[in-house]
Parts: C-alpha cells; sequence; structure tokens
C-alpha cells in the first residue's frame, strides 16, 4: 500500500532547457512524484536561479550533480530522493547515471543512454549488480496507439510479421544552425558531446526502438548508409538502413533531420501474413488497420473495444488530444509505480514493468556503433549484437 510520494531529484533541465520541463511536467500528471532537489545547469548561477524558479528549497539547490549525490545519500531515510533524473547532453550521462546507481539512488535517464556502448554496459552491469531500476525515456513507446498497436502484433491478430517500416524525418537542421546560436543544435552535432552519430543517434535510436518495441522482434543485421548533408557538418544528419529481424522478417529504417519543411513526423508500418498497422507520431490518437481481405479500420483512443494495455495507458476520453506530454508521463507513471511496489514490498504488475529499461539503452547504443561501422564499409551487412 502506498504511503508516500515518490521522491526525485534531478540533473540539468535548467531555466532555458526544454526537455528537463517536459520531464517535470510528465512526472507531475499522476501526483506520484514529489520533485524535491536539482543540479539543474553546469553553470552555477543558472543552476542556483533555476532552483529559486522552481522553489526548490535553499539547502537543496546544488551546484553539481556531485554535491548533489554526496549530500542526498547522507539524509535521513524518510527525506532522500528516490531516484535521480538525468536530463543532460548525452556526454553527460553516464557520471551521474552511475554515481547515483554507486549510492543507492534509482535513475531516469534521457537516450540515447550514454556516449558509447562500452558506458552503457557499464550502467547495465551496475544495475544489475545493484538491483536497482533504471528508466529510459523512449518517449513514443508510451503512446496509447501504439501499446494497442503492439498488442494486436503479440495477439497475433497479423500472422507472422514479414515486414518492418519506420522513418523519422525531421527538417529543423536543413541549414547549420548549430553555427547560429543553437544550443540543442550544437552539442547534438558535435562528436565529443553527442558521439559517434549525430541524427541516428538523436532519432534513429527512437525509430529502432519502436520497431523492436510494436513487433515484439530484435533486429539481427543491418546494412547502413549515413549522411553529412549540410556542409560544414561534423556528424551525420541523415540515413537509411536496412534491417534483418530474429524471425526473418526485413525491414527499412529512415531517419533524417534534412527533410526541409518536416516536423517531426515519425511514422512506422508492420505488416504481416494478414495485415498490417500504421501509425503516425503527429496524429498519436489514431492506429489504421489494414487486411488482406476486409475493410480497412480506423481504431481510436479512448475507445471501449481497445486492448487492457492501451486502456492503462490512455488519460482522456475518446475525442480529447493525448498527446507528447500524456505519452512521457505513462513512461513516468509506470516507472514510479513499479519502484513505489518495490519500496513497498509487493509485485509489480506486467503493465507497471511497460516501461524502457537499461537493456533498451544497451541495444540502442549497439545500434549506433553498427549504423556507423556499416556505414564506412564495403561490407553489406553487420550483425546487430548487444
Amino acid at each position: 500500500m502506498k504511503t508516500r510520494k515518490i521522491r526525485m531529484g534531478m540533473v540539468g533541465g535548467g531555466k532555458d532547457a526544454f526537455i528537463g520541463a517536459v520531464h517535470r511536467i510528465a512526472a507531475n500528471i499522476d501526483g506520484q512524484v514529489e520533485f524535491c532537489c536539482g543540479a539543474l545547469s553546469i553553470n552555477p548561477e543558472v543552476a542556483r536561479e533555476s532552483g529559486e524558479m522552481l522553489f526548490l528549497p535553499e539547502d537543496r539547490i546544488y551546484l553539481t550533480y556531485e554535491e548533489m549525490i554526496e549530500k542526498e545519500s547522507k539524509l535521513p531515510a524518510d527525506k532522500r530522493i528516490d531516484f535521480v533524473t538525468i536530463v543532460t547532453p548525452n556526454f553527460a550521462h553516464f557520471g551521474p547515471a552511475m554515481m547515483a546507481l554507486n549510492n543507492g539512488f534509482n535513475v531516469v535517464i534521457e537516450k540515447p543512454i550514454a556516449l558509447s556502448l562500452d558506458e552503457a554496459k557499464q550502467l547495465q552491469q551496475k544495475v544489475e549488480e545493484t538491483g536497482l531500476l533504471l528508466c529510459l525515456t523512449h518517449t513514443y513507446s508510451g503512446y496509447p496507439m501504439v501499446k494497442q498497436a503492439k498488442q494486436m502484433v503479440k495477439d497475433g491478430a497479423f500472422g507472422k510479421i514479414r515486414k518492418v517500416m519506420v522513418e523519422y524525418p525531421q527538417g529543423w537542421l536543413s541549414t547549420l544552425t548549430e553555427r547560429e546560436g543553437n544550443a540543442g543544435a550544437a552539442w547534438r552535432t558535435d562528436p565529443t558531446k553527442s558521439g559517434k552519430s549525430g541524427c541516428m543517434g538523436d532519432i534513429g535510436t527512437h525509430a529502432a526502438q519502436l520497431a523492436e518495441y510494436i513487433s515484439g522482434l530484435k533486429i539481427t543485421k543491418l546494412c547502413a548508409d549515413l549522411n553529412i548533408v549540410v556542409e560544414g557538418r561534423g556528424l551525420d544528419d541523415d540515413g537509411n538502413v536496412l534491417l534483418k529481424f530474429d524471425n526473418g522478417a526485413s525491414g527499412v529504417l529512415s531517419a533524417s533531420q534534412v527533410a526541409a519543411g518536416e516536423e517531426n513526423a515519425l511514422a512506422i508500418r508492420i505488416y504481416g501474413e494478414k495485415g498490417g498497422l500504421e501509425w503516425h507520431q503527429m496524429e498519436p490518437n489514431t492506429l489504421l488497420v489494414k487486411w488482406l481481405t476486409e475493410p480497412a479500420q480506423v481504431y481510436r483512443a479512448g475507445q471501449a473495444y481497445l486492448s487492457d494495455a492501451a486502456k492503462h495507458n490512455t488519460r482522456v476520453p475518446g475525442g480529447h488530444p493525448e498527446g507528447y506530454l500524456e505519452a512521457f508521463a505513462n513512461i513516468y507513471r509506470n516507472f514510479t509505480l513499479t519502484l513505489s511496489a518495490k519500496i513497498h514490498g509487493t509485485t509489480p504488475t506486467d503493465a507497471m514493468l511497460d516501461f524502457p529499461r537499461v537493456e533498451d539503452g544497451v541495444r540502442g547504443m549497439t545500434f549506433i556503433d553498427s549504423v556507423v561501422a556499416s556505414s564506412q564499409s564495403d561490407q553489406k551487412w553487420f550483425d546487430f549484437n548487444s
């Protein structure tokens, strides 16, 4: 039985950071989380100002993550935080995550999980050693109609899956905006801060995770072609990947940040022996279901005919827009319900356990390593082994 809220501390996500506010909103929607402390910027002045703006107690506004984790670990059990949310750029994921785990704190972390596959595997080993929870915020797997799609595939509605097609076009890096004061673009296109891949690390990992999540399959081989389209850019801003899955199905993954005019047009189509499905992130409350011998169907969020998995992750009646923030909140809710069950010695349900975790992070870094290696080689197929 729950007796209190789950207590959260945050690393990064200060007053000028988009994603920090998203995490705080998502964590707060269900009233299960108390935001207690933060080291909200690498800049001490910004860290202090951000904490004050968010009305954190003065003694729990920290100037570094090291200070936060060290001091929080020494607080009484009824006051210290239960988990740390890390919303920094990729290069600043591993340090706070490992320190948090070493000090007994569970972790929520932005994707990709780390700067390198080696760091990801170290985090996985630490999670296994400690028994702590690590949640990776692959937001798109939190949408109700994505849950519906996954359940229909799992139930065998389409028969054996044969084809997976996923695309993620954006247009925001169609110019050299990282040289024009765009801080988000600057770190995402800098190998020292983003890692060995730009576009595929940033959004290609989302597409790969969604393909595996809905289909229930695992990528086993891939063949990739990465491109730097905008002259002067340090990392790929476009790419295409052929995929092979563990049941013999084939797939195509396309990701681009130079698709001029596109916003956030993530879309996926999956086909089996009997039919298929289609889902678009910019129209998230609709799932198109297509049959080989019957008319196509339109499934809508909030309806009584949906699966229990979809209903568990639906918050409003049909016809009311439910989008990115709610999907993000579903990730947080399932994580915090699992954590609460663990704290109170009860067994979490399968619905609670439905959130991305450290294994997804390792597969994401394996995907990045594999597509980069494939793109740089004349070899057609590369094994995908995490």
